[in-house]
């Protein structure tokens, strides 16, 4: 277990990213978007409900618990929305973030006044459950093709705004990251084509502007594989492609570029897809689709 609960290391999450994501998720709730007050006694005091009920100098112990079997993500940046509220409270680890859970066990305990631990509830398990749900899916996926060399990959198809949390809550589940984002990998689809005149074209104009980048194709047929891999490109995304096509390509292909399926895919044909020899699988469902893994703050009596 981390010797702090909050530690971002190893989650290539940046430190200026989590401080501006548990600001706004906290001020969605207590403020309606409004800056939060700098002060945490008076960012709780917009917690209407505990400042009427609870006794200010109240303390307690909470336990974030799982309401469900899957894979934890997202507990250190869910520890920060605690800590931003009560910023002396004692935090213990029950869990680390890519750990398989049951139902009922305990991944976070904090104690701290209550008043803050009631106003951060929410945010925290917002996160912590978003997060959770994703790298559950994932698992499931990583799990399905295991043995067969091919890699889960997801796709930018996230909630706007939290593509770090959601992609790292990816790789937490075993999964891996296609790209960030328009800026680091080049994705040549059929629109960029018809602009260019040829796929030839679009990979000579990529290459040019942006030489060091990897440049990506998307095909739908063999044939559109061996014109692209002949093109240059690093990388086919073979869109909705039938296992006996995608063999087709692996073939056709011969380790020339990276093969990746993709489209249409479920976890009831993801092993026959793998076996098919493709490098990759791409799941738009892990952040678009994934459920939340039910979470739940438990204050102690």
């Amino acid at each position: 277990m981390p010797a702090d609960p909050r530690d971002l290391t190893g989650t290539g999450l940046s430190e200026a990213w989590v401080v501006e994501l548990v600001e706004r998720t906290l001020a969605e709730d207590l403020t309606g978007g409004a800056p939060l007050p700098g002060a945490p006694d008076l960012a709780v005091a917009h917690d209407v409900t505990s400042a009427a009920t609870v006794p200010a100098a109240r303390f307690g112990t909470a336990d974030l618990v799982a309401r469900a079997d899957g894979v934890v993500a997202g507990l250190p940046v869910a520890a920060r929305v605690f800590t931003r509220l009560a910023p002396g409270a004692t935090l213990t680890a029950g869990a680390t973030d890519g750990d398989r859970v049951r139902r009922g066990d305990v991944l976070l305990t904090v104690r701290g006044p209550v008043r803050a631990l009631l106003a951060a509830e929410r945010s925290a398990l917002n996160i912590a459950s978003r997060a959770s749900g994703i790298a559950t899916l994932t698992r499931r996926w990583v799990d399905e093709v295991e043995g067969t060399g091919a890699v889960v990959l997801d796709t930018r198809k996230t909630t706007p705004g939290l593509r770090p949390l959601e992609k790292y809550a990816v790789r937490c589940g075993g999964g891996s990251n296609k790209r960030m984002g328009l800026y680091d990998v080049a994705m040549v689809k059929d629109n960029h084509v018809a602009a260019a005149g040829s796929v030839a074209a679009a990979v000579a104009a990529v290459r040019e502007r942006a030489p060091g980048v990897t440049v990506q194709v998307e095909v739908d047929v063999p044939a559109q594989a061996v014109e692209a891999v002949e093109a240059g490109a690093d990388f086919l995304l073979c869109d909705n492609m039938p296992p006996a096509a995608l063999r087709e390509v692996v073939a056709l292909v011969a380790g020339r570029a990276e093969l990746e399926a993709t489209g249409g895919l479920t976890l009831e044909v993801a092993r026959e897809v793998a076996g098919t020899g493709v490098d990759y699988l791409s799941v738009g469902g892990l952040t678009h689709s994934a459920p939340i893994l039910d979470l739940a703050l438990d204050l102690r009596a």
